[in-house]
């Protein structure tokens, strides 16, 4: 098969993985509803065998749960699987930590992921901080993140991260925007970027120990963001994905 024709299929897959993941975590497509191919073709005006590896991919990332009767339903997630998802993404990232600290970097290697802290902390100082700079902070921390887990120098760590921040709610930002309207917004904030501070001084310093422990705790953040927007239900809007979890948490 012609390079081009491969590579223009690959990027139709692509597109439409994006497009069905949007429309799940924005609460359009909701959890039990079935999805067929024909109709992820209409929703993203792509063709058969891309929707069909697309729709797969979401399967493989927990989203979409293939059915007998044909076609695939949005799943329904329990508290717990989120609890458990995000437990998973500290565990890794913390493992990701503790290889750059114990491999050793570069002062220049380190250098963006300083820069990237710097402009994390100017976004904290302010108090109260709005919506616009929750936005930036969401942009800023999954540049943090994704800098520290390059600095581990494994490429099975690094697929294996991704994978788990593709579940709904997992990545190291999937509550931020909830999280903005309430009032312990600024307190969060505020510890997470101490974690982070601190996870840099460990890898500099070559600890890989502590720098694992930290990561591991500041993913711990995100369970705490999980209650309490669930704990205030108001500000819902902000996180239409919600819209996926159960009512019980167990199942």
């Amino acid at each position: 098969m012609n390079e081009k024709v491969v590579d223009r299929s690959m990027s139709q897959t692509v597109r439409a993985q994006l497009a069905l993941r949007d429309m799940v975590l924005s609460g359009r497509l909701r959890a039990g509803e079935r999805i067929s191919e024909l109709q992820a073709v209409e929703i993203t005006g792509v063709s058969r065998t891309p929707v069909r590896l697309a729709l797969v991919r979401l399967e493989d990332e927990g989203l979409l749960q293939a059915i007998p009767s044909g076609g695939f339903m949005v799943k329904a997630f329990s508290e717990r699987d989120i609890l458990d998802a995000i437990e998973l993404r500290g565990t890794l990232e913390g493992l990701a930590a503790r290889f750059a600290a114990e491999r050793g970097v570069t002062a220049r290697s380190i250098e963006p992921l300083k820069e990237c802290l710097a402009d994390i902390d100017q976004l904290v100082q302010q108090d109260p901080i709005s919506v616009e700079a929750f936005s930036a902070y969401v942009t800023l921390n999954a540049r943090f993140h994704a800098l520290l887990n390059e600095l581990s120098g494994s490429a099975p760590v690094m697929r294996q991260i991704d994978r788990v921040a593709a579940l709904p709610f997992a990545s190291p930002s999937g509550f931020v925007m909830a999280q903005s309207a309430l009032p312990e917004a600024h307190q969060i904030l505020l510890i997470a970027q101490d974690h982070h501070r601190i996870v840099v001084d460990a890898i500099e310093n070559r600890e890989g120990a502590r720098a694992e422990a930290v990561m591991r705790e500041h993913a711990r953040l995100a369970a705490r963001n999980l209650r309490l927007a669930l704990r205030n239900r108001t500000h819902l809007d902000l996180l239409p994905a919600l819209t996926l979890l159960t009512s019980a948490a167990d199942r």
